[in-house]
């Protein structure tokens, strides 16, 4: 009967069981700001909240900036139509007013011809003076070069603006565009999405207040960025690299889960007050991250303590 209960005692003490390590669980939060100072015009979360990548967080006060981009989309019609405008040349009535001007021209200057005819047959007879002669070979060239003129004006007319000028005002439109972007760039900061889909760990404004620019309003904690820290000491430190996986285990988990090894730190420290025995505290140790997958990082809390089993640590 005793040789039985000492082979029992023998057993239970060589069988070996794994030791997990103390650890907790730590979380990145993307702290959400606007580029741009104003007032909180909407708050469409609250802390505790589950958002989805998109979604509207919050919205800032945004009537100069919605005034300003009409100014600009203005602005835009504006020097787009005075491209047109130098591309097209003159309108249709304006070229039938410059040509119904270059058709009386030449009736005058047909006048002035046939005077001309007239003087110089009376001045042959004797009836008239040179003078007069002379004044209506002048009134002919003045007629002739008035018509020369509106021909000259009626050819440009049809044209279009010249090459520099259209260059001039295509640069003007494409400037025009640029400020409308702008624009439309700087509204659309008032109004800000959730960068990732996550728990809102926390807002910092109300509605009502003044948001400094740069300021954070709302922090949001994707999936992805929850993870695992723990020590490891010295001695188990050369059996760890990175993408290895380990088993996590915490209060209330119904059951273990696995996380990846994403960071092992190159210098030693004292074990954390949070975390020291009367049998480590002494020791030096090394601080490990690893993360869960998504959909067990969801059922985590930041701050909440774990325990982490190595492979094949005993």
């Amino acid at each position: 009967m005793v040789s039985l209960a000492g082979l029992i005692l023998l057993a239970s003490c060589g069988r070996e069981t794994a030791r997990p390590l103390q650890g907790y669980v730590e979380g990145e939060y993307v702290r959400v700001a606007a580029p741009f100072a104003g007032t909180l015009q909407q708050l469409s979360v609250k802390r505790g909240d589950q958002v989805e990548a998109a979604k509207p967080l919050f919205a800032l006060e945004s009537e100069n900036e919605t005034a300003a981009r009409r100014e600009a989309e203005a602005r835009l019609r504006a020097a787009e139509a005075r491209l047109s405008n130098l591309q097209s040349g003159k309108r249709a009535p304006e070229i039938e007013t410059a040509a119904q001007e270059l058709q009386q021209a030449r009736a005058m200057r047909e006048l002035a011809s046939s005077n001309v005819a007239r003087q110089q047959k009376l001045f042959s007879s004797g009836f008239v003076s040179g003078a007069v002669l002379d004044d209506a070979r002048a009134q002919f060239k003045r007629e002739d070069a008035h018509v020369k003129e509106l021909e000259a004006a009626v050819a440009t007319a049809k044209m279009p603006a010249r090459t520099g000028e259209i260059r001039a005002a295509e640069a003007d439109a494409r400037a025009a565009k640029e400020v409308v972007a702008q624009s439309e760039w700087k509204l659309a900061q008032r109004a800000v999405a959730a960068p990732a889909a996550g728990l809102v760990h926390d807002t910092y404004f109300v509605v009502g207040d003044w948001v400094p620019a740069g300021t954070p309003v709302a922090s949001v904690l994707p999936p992805a960025n929850v993870k695992v820290r723990f020590y490891v000491p010295e001695t188990l430190l050369g059996g760890l690299k990175l993408g290895q996986a380990v088993t996590v285990n915490c209060d209330g988990c119904a059951a273990p889960f696995s996380a990846t090894l994403q960071f092992i730190a190159d210098r030693a420290e004292f074990t954390p007050p949070v975390l020291y025995s009367k049998e480590n505290r002494a020791k030096l140790v090394y601080l490990v991250e690893a993360k869960p997958s998504p959909a067990d990082a969801v059922k985590l809390h930041p701050g909440q303590p774990v325990d982490v089993t190595l492979p094949g640590v005993r």
